[in-house]
Parts: C-alpha cells; sequence; structure tokens
C-alpha cells in the first residue's frame, strides 16, 4: 500500500491562533443594532455589554465591538462569511427605510454583497466557500486595510520579525500583504493610491500563544502603546524595520492564550427562524461547515 504524503506547513499556524474582534465606535446603539442584528443577521452577545454604553456582536467564534462614542471608521473592510444570499438582501432590503439619512447602502456583486453600515464601515459578504475561506460558514475570515503604495512589502516583512505571524506578499489589484492570524483568517494590507483618512482609533484583536517574545521586540523599539493588564498589551504602529519609517497605524489588542475570555463559547443564533415559523431545535446557527462536508485536501 503506497503511503501518503501531506503538506504538512498548509497547517502551521505560526504565533497567533484566532481574530476575535473588530471594534469600532458607533454613536447610536439602535441604528447599530439595525444595521448589524436585524440587516446582517447576526446576534447580539446575550451574556456581556448587554447596556447601551457597548454592544458585542457575534459572528460564529468572531465579533464587532461597537462601544458607544464618536463613529470611527475602518479604512478598507471586514469580510464576513454568511449562508444565504437571498436571505442576507431580504434583511437589508427590511432595514433601509429606517435607515434613511445615514451613510447606510447595500450592493449586490459577483461573489459577495457590499454593505455599508450607518456610519460608513463596509463589510463584505461572501457566501461559505472551502476552497476560499476554509470550513466557516458564519465567521471574519479576514479584515482589510487600505494602506499607502509602497508599504505592503514592508509590512509582510513586520509581521513575521516582531510577531512570529507568518505573512506573505502578493501581486494583484495593488500589492498585498496577508498575515495569518488564525485557522483561516487574516490580516490583509492592500497598497492604494487614494488619500485615507486619519486614525480615528479602531481596533482589532488577536490571541497568540508567544506573549512575551512579541512584547519584548515591541517594547525595544518604543511600539507598546498600552499596558492593560497581566494577559493583553497593545501596540498602534507598523514600521520598517531597516529604517524605522512608520508605514501603518491600526491599533493590535494583543491577548494571550492564557486570557480568561480565550475560546469562550459564543451564541449565533439562526436568523431564519421566526416566532411565524419557528421550530425546536434550529434557534443556533451552526459557525462551521457538518461532517459531510470535512475538508479532505
Amino acid at each position: 500500500m503506497q503511503q501518503q504524503h501531506f503538506d504538512r506547513a498548509a497547517e502551521d499556524l505560526g504565533n497567533s491562533v484566532h481574530l476575535e474582534h473588530v471594534n469600532v465606535q458607533v454613536p447610536d446603539q439602535r441604528l447599530a443594532t439595525l444595521f448589524y442584528v436585524t440587516g446582517l443577521g447576526l446576534t447580539r452577545d446575550p451574556y456581556l455589554m448587554v447596556s447601551d454604553s457597548n454592544m458585542w456582536v457575534n459572528v460564529g467564534r468572531s465579533q464587532f465591538h461597537l462601544p458607544t462614542g464618536a463613529p470611527q471608521v475602518l479604512r478598507g473592510h471586514t469580510a464576513l462569511v454568511i449562508a444565504g444570499r437571498k436571505a442576507l438582501l431580504d434583511r437589508l432590503a427590511s432595514v433601509a427605510k429606517k435607515l434613511e439619512g445615514t451613510a447606510f447602502s447595500y450592493r449586490e456583486h459577483n461573489d459577495h454583497v457590499e454593505a455599508t453600515c450607518p456610519w460608513g464601515n463596509r463589510v463584505r459578504v461572501y457566501e461559505p466557500d472551502a476552497g476560499r475561506f476554509g470550513r466557516i460558514s458564519l465567521g471574519i475570515p479576514y479584515v482589510e486595510f487600505d494602506v499607502p503604495a509602497g508599504t505592503a512589502r514592508a509590512i509582510a516583512a513586520f509581521y513575521p520579525e516582531v510577531m512570529d505571524i507568518p505573512a506573505e506578499l502578493e501581486n494583484g489589484d495593488g500589492q498585498l500583504a496577508r498575515a495569518k492570524v488564525g485557522k483561516d483568517q487574516y490580516l490583509q494590507f492592500r497598497e492604494t493610491a487614494a488619500r485615507q483618512p486619519d486614525y480615528d482609533g479602531h481596533h482589532v484583536q488577536i490571541y497568540i500563544t508567544n506573549f512575551s517574545g512579541p512584547y519584548r521586540r515591541l517594547l525595544k523599539r518604543g511600539l507598546v502603546s498600552q499596558e492593560d493588564n497581566q494577559y493583553q498589551y497593545r501596540f498602534k504602529d507598523i514600521v520598517d524595520l531597516e529604517s524605522g519609517r512608520h508605514l501603518f497605524t491600526v491599533e493590535h489588542e494583543v491577548r494571550s492564550a492564557t486570557h480568561p475570555m480565550y475560546l469562550r463559547q459564543l451564541v449565533n443564533r439562526d436568523p431564519l427562524q421566526t416566532n411565524r415559523n419557528y421550530a425546536h431545535g434550529h434557534d443556533q446557527w451552526a459557525w462551521a461547515m457538518g461532517p459531510d462536508e470535512y475538508d479532505r485536501r
């Protein structure tokens, strides 16, 4: 019997094991509910941040964090995997009138639906695709940032050297740096010649296993921006490792794999379930493909 050969490197994650949340401030929790929960069909976390000062919205094993404050807009877009394009379009249409007068919009493209929140944050919603997003059926496969021309190569060098996170440089529609921050999850940095607004404070959060090594390297370069607690620190600036030149700013909330909330179980409702068609056992929405779609690669 011939022995099988496997590409073992295909399963390497590097130091970062999960992209957990994207955080942008919103000035109105009601409008945020209409967009993220009613329109996109996501689920407000029922256990944490349940007042009107913040809202955590579950997307499979990841989240949006939406604290109340002056609106923040991510320079780029967040990708979502959500099954059922027609149902998504119906949900977005159902909130359109209530979101009139805001930046809300949505449009179909060949392989995704692009929707804009009431304050200008863009999401691209894709159908599950094992070849592209792994076995994610509900989640955040990547966050893409628009970065200045000529920075992608140095950004791709920053993550392996400082954070122990694998990264690669791709050519296509503008050079693209991709840092692998979880299983089938990436931070992407696409070069653009378009002028970008100033950084406004939004952030992304990742879990890493080698917690102290990147911290020491960031500290040596003066890049640690905030000391949160025993399990968490932050940095904002990505720099050219050779020249020290500033490349891009976005806050990274960095958590250890010993953080009390690592792998916290998140509730995801099935938005197709209503009081009119209710069926027992169908409240939850699975965030991963089922066993009949096992990834054999």
